[in-house]
């Protein structure tokens, strides 16, 4: 097939991957297509659908490919500078787009869009994050915000630092998370003895800890499986007895 021919029916694919979405949306795509889609934004004259399997089969998911570093991507033949650029940038419209929908809301009736929120923009960083959403006294999203990066313990992120841009929120409640780059879900020691410094530090400031998220391959919440509950009965305990 010359040239021309091959550009021809490579656009008149790319046109027929368009209509689709344009009729449907994405239901019935693969992650290749979805791939290769993207990739003609950034080479709109090549056949995109190689570079694309690469991609998935390189990285393994979906997911992966858009968390990639940008070098990695660049690695992959067909893709280069462009699409690198390209995917990175979806991936951060996808997280502001995430982020943006939860102001207002109320946690009660979101916390599933906060934790795909959380999954999204903190799953396969390659160091921890800790990160803090604030809420109103009707546990309405106010804000959310990155307020420490590295190894993650009582000893780098300050509860105080963390009140006190808190009340410049006029937040009542606070939700914390953080990720594990390793995947696991389960809590560390370090994990629950911030979270009670947490809650102490916000309770003499009469603002409530709701949860802790730990993300990783997903996410784990200390509230809905009975950890911060068992904090609070904890912390109560030690202050009634500095009390007495």
């Amino acid at each position: 097939m010359d040239k021309n021919k091959w550009q021809k029916k490579g656009a008149g694919h790319r046109s027929r991957l368009r209509d689709r979405f344009l009729d449907k949306g994405l239901v019935g795509f693969s992650d290749a297509e979805i791939l290769e889609l993207l990739l003609s934004f950034g080479t709109p004259r090549t056949d995109c659908k190689e570079a694309a399997r690469q991609l998935l089969k390189i990285f393994g998911s979906f997911s992966k490919v858009l968390e990639a570093p940008l070098v990695a991507l660049q690695d992959v033949k067909g893709v280069g500078p462009k699409n690198s650029f390209a995917l990175h940038f979806v991936h951060g419209v996808a997280s502001h787009y995430l982020k943006e929908r939860l102001y207002g809301k109320r946690y009660l009736h979101s916390s599933a869009e906060v934790a795909e929120y959380l999954i999204h923009s903190m799953r396969g960083l390659k160091k921890e994050v800790f990160t803090v959403i604030y809420l109103d006294s009707s546990h309405a999203i106010i804000d959310s915000e990155v307020v420490a990066e590295g190894t993650l313990n009582v000893n780098t992120v300050y509860p105080r630092e963390i009140v006190s841009k808190a009340l410049l929120f006029h937040a009542a409640a606070l939700i914390v998370a953080h990720n594990h780059p390793s995947g696991s879900l389960q809590p560390s020691p370090q994990d629950i003895k911030l979270t009670k410094t947490l809650w102490l530090v916000c309770n003499y400031m009469q603002m409530q800890l709701l949860d802790h998220l730990i993300i990783g391959d997903g996410s784990y919440s200390f509230a809905d499986n009975g950890l911060m509950q068992s904090i609070s009965r904890d912390c109560l305990s030690v202050m009634q007895t500095i009390s007495s």
